[in-house]
């Protein structure tokens, strides 16, 4: 297998083609955005801890009936993923209140979200990523009902298996979002699964370890990275 051309650079992974049409090379780069991409910087080592990180979290997702686009790691910073069609939604799934989720509704941040609401996103940083429904997709032909009940299905049956397993590393779950894809008609979990695209807090001093540092200027952030994956047993060397 052969990494070739580039395909898409986004803002903080890049896609390249490679001598297989089915598959492609994911690499995680060093550089970090917030706010649709009005606050960049580079933070050394971010690609290298979110491409481990990743392929981590697409391993237990896998071994817990998950279907992924993931295939393996290539190397500290690229992994080799099928080539998916990718649905423009987010599916947002929230067991702790945080975000927008705070400023939309008046909710204090910390509570406790049970049962775990479900949201979908359009995925437009032009839009700044509108709150979209299950109408919506259907009619603008973002996706079929079936692949959005599947959709659904599979980002709860995600927070069945990761809630628990960041319990374990005295960690909360608070929310995360997933993207979603077709693989040979054959609807996959796509993108990443990292602290970029979730938020973790301890669950003792309700610490936030995950992006919000970058957004909030709270600093030390691959640090605190770091600190997640070596409490779910990580070897980020």
């Amino acid at each position: 297998m052969d990494k070739r051309e580039e395909l898409y650079s986004g803002k903080a992974k890049s896609v390249f083609r490679t001598d297989d049409a089915d598959l492609y090379v994911l690499q995680f780069r060093n550089d970090t955005s917030a706010f649709d991409g009005t606050k960049v910087e580079k933070l050394t080592d971010k690609g290298k801890v979110n491409n481990i990180f990743n392929a981590f979290i697409m391993d237990k997702l896998e071994q817990g009936g998950i279907k992924t686009h993931f295939v393996k790691r290539l190397s500290e910073t690229e992994s080799l993923v099928r080539k998916l069609d990718m649905i423009p939604v987010e599916c947002v799934v929230r067991n702790f209140a945080a975000g927008s989720i705070c400023k939309r509704y008046g909710i204090e941040e910390g509570r406790e979200i049970n049962p775990p609401t479900f949201e979908f996103f359009l995925k437009n940083d032009a839009l700044h990523d509108p709150m979209i429904n299950d109408s919506h997709i259907v009619s603008f032909g973002w996706a079929d009902p079936a692949h959005i009940e599947a959709m659904k299905k599979l980002t709860f049956q995600v927070n069945d298996i990761l809630k628990g397993l960041f319990l374990a590393g005295n960690m909360l779950l608070v929310d995360y979002k997933l993207e979603f894809g077709l693989f040979k008609g054959e609807l996959l979990l796509g993108d990443e699964f990292s602290p970029d695209g979730c938020r973790i807090w301890d669950k003792d001093t309700r610490k936030k370890m995950d992006k919000d540092r970058f957004r909030q200027d709270l600093g030390d952030v691959i640090e605190a990275y770091k600190e997640v994956g070596a409490r779910l047993g990580i070897d980020f060397t």
